[in-house]
């Protein structure tokens, strides 16, 4: 995703888009909350961007209510109440629509994350056993696995070489994904580092937690 570019033509209405945009900006509660579902997300997009988003779906269904007046008029059904009704009753499902699309992709995200997260934290607990460091262990794991929760590990690492410690860039990862059974793994990892605690050791007890938890989920899915 990228942020939409207005060129040519549209530039005409690049003055009512803004102002639109800061509308919906100014009225909106949830800010913060917008910003973090983005990251959530793993889009590239700013505030600002999805607004502009946001608006253009609420165009798009303005339009789309706009030809279907104008077809129930040209067959001798148009109707002022319907019109006035069905402008705006458009223009919000198309804001609507827009935020279920990106409660969409965050939900899928986690969901997949969390399906990979079993296999990833066996992998880690076994690389830190056979001698690697936590760095070292998200390292070789990123590289050799796949999925999007090895690239999350590989972001961890490219993190580090730009000069973040690990456990900043492990909060971090924490505060993208914001999921309970993952945080509490990170967690632990961390605090082993913090307190000097043989890392195997609190890695395999935290990988046999993982076991544990996938099992109950697929035994109440089952049931």
């Amino acid at each position: 995703y990228r942020p939409l570019q207005i060129s040519g033509v549209a530039r005409i209405f690049a003055p009512l888009v803004a102002a639109a945009v800061s509308q919906l900006d100014r009225f909106s509660l949830n800010t913060d909350q917008l910003r973090r579902r983005l990251r959530h997300a793993d889009m590239n997009l700013s505030v600002s961007d999805y607004r502009l988003q946001q608006v253009l779906c609420a165009a798009a269904g303005v339009v789309i209510a706009l030809m279907l007046n104008v077809l129930m008029l040209l067959a001798g059904n148009g109707s002022v109440l319907f019109a006035a009704f069905s402008v705006p009753v458009t223009a919000v499902c198309g804001v609507l629509l827009r935020d279920y699309l990106l409660s969409q992709r965050v939900s899928r995200r986690r969901k997949r994350m969390l399906t990979e997260f079993p296999t990833i934290a066996e992998l880690l607990a076994l690389a830190v056993s056979a001698g690697e460091s936590a760095p070292g262990a998200f390292e070789r794991i990123g590289r050799s696995s796949t999925g999007l929760l090895a690239a999350e590990l590989s972001a961890v690492i490219q993190q580090t070489r730009t000069g973040e410690s690990f456990g900043t860039a492990v909060r971090n990862l924490n505060q993208r994904i914001e999921a309970a059974p993952i945080a509490r793994f990170l967690e632990g990892i961390l605090i082993a580092l913090e307190r000097g605690t043989p890392l195997a050791e609190v890695m395999r007890a935290q990988a046999a937690d993982v076991r544990e938890l996938s099992k109950r989920e697929l035994m109440e899915a089952a049931g």
